[in-house]
């Protein structure tokens, strides 16, 4: 599916649909270049999932977790390999099939991950507008 989004408000609306579409288990891809709106949109969604505290980027961090409806795992990949993402647990966070889990930059540990996945690819139109595509 794609979409075009052209503010912030039509991004929260678009985060709630993906946000009702979640169930634990899931494992769920960003893709985008810098700017794009990946951590914006995983914002929406974890808040539409119960989360209350601020969601910031993991990018140095490399992982938060968060509770909401279930645990919540924030995997930013943009700056390690996938042998530094096995060093760092992301195998055995992968493997809880209690948790919904969101990865950035994922195309840089793709040998680790799982087949089933939802993949979402942001791309900036202009200042305003998004194209999300999103394959479920």
């Amino acid at each position: 599916m794609r979409t075009l989004v052209h503010s912030l408000e039509e991004t929260k609306k678009l985060a709630k649909r993906f946000a009702d579409s979640l169930n634990k288990g899931d494992v769920v891809l960003l893709n985008g270049d810098l700017g794009a709106g990946k951590t914006t949109f995983t914002q929406f969604v974890f808040a539409f999932l119960g989360v209350k505290e601020v969601v910031n980027s993991p990018t140095f961090a490399i992982l938060k977790t968060y509770k909401g409806k279930c645990i919540l795992h924030h995997f930013d990949t943009y700056r390690i390999s996938s042998e530094e993402a096995i060093e760092a647990g992301f195998d055995e966070v992968l493997g809880d099939r209690d948790s919904i889990i969101f990865i950035e930059w994922s195309e840089n540990i793709a040998p680790l991950l799982p087949k089933n996945t939802k993949k979402i690819n942001i791309k900036v139109v202009d200042e305003n507008t998004r194209e999300f595509e999103i394959d479920e």
